[in-house]
């Protein structure tokens, strides 16, 4: 079954008094538990595709299904923010973690807005952080942690309210070779745990982690390949 799926679908941004059309007819279907890679040179419509199916920007056409459920056009930014809070775990590639807070207590952030009781976030959170790797640095800032860790830091926040789907965008592109390769190793096992783990990339080898790529040209899929 898809968990994600996107038919026809069109992006246009108005610039100035020209509307520029970003994502042309774009026709992509994810199934639950794939490990896909979406690739493409800078400008290809990447970034506006991983918005479309982060749910963090509506098309101006076409039809968006989430886990079969159609994503009306017409649906107000709080339920989107909802869907995406129970649905969607995300990853950038600046990490985006609030360098005052432990490293617990940004894992334990999106719970906290999801109405999960502090107590339960805590023991949800120091468990993560245990799987990925970072049972003895619970208590560190980002400040005092490798790009690596900051990283699996941030996958760990991803998973807190258990997602089915990983968002993860350019995950390795601030980090050496050495924690680029733990990072993936990270998202290879939650997707043998039945994750659906999708990655925007520009790199060859982040891809080759993945069972499928798709290719993403001038606003238009291009290649798909398993």
């Amino acid at each position: 079954m898809s968990i994600i799926s996107l038919t026809n679908v069109s992006k246009n941004y108005l610039l100035d008094t020209v509307e520029v059309r970003v994502l042309k007819d774009v026709n992509i279907s994810i199934k639950k538990g794939e490990m896909v890679a979406i690739m493409g040179p800078s400008g290809s419509g990447k970034s506006t595709l991983m918005n479309m199916i982060g749910l963090l920007d509506r098309p101006t056409s076409g039809t968006l299904r989430l886990d079969g459920k159609e994503i009306r056009l017409t649906m107000s930014d709080k339920a989107l923010a909802h869907l995406r809070s129970e649905k969607i775990g995300f990853v950038f590639q600046s990490f985006n973690l609030l360098p005052r807070l432990t490293a617990l207590a940004n894992v334990m952030m999106p719970a906290s807005y999801a109405g999960t009781a502090s107590g339960v976030a805590k023991e949800k959170a120091i468990e993560i952080l245990g799987r990925v790797g970072l049972k003895d640095r619970v208590t560190h800032r980002p400040t005092e942690m490798s790009g690596g860790e900051r990283q699996r830091v941030a996958i760990a926040r991803a998973l807190i309210n258990n997602p089915e789907i990983i968002l993860a965008d350019e995950p390795t592109g601030n980090l050496d070779s050495k924690s680029g390769k733990e990072v993936m190793q990270v998202l290879r096992d939650l997707n043998n745990e039945g994750k659906t783990i999708i990655i925007i990339t520009h790199d060859q080898t982040i891809a080759d982690y993945c069972s499928r790529t798709v290719r993403i040209l001038d606003g238009a899929v291009e290649e798909r390949h398993g």
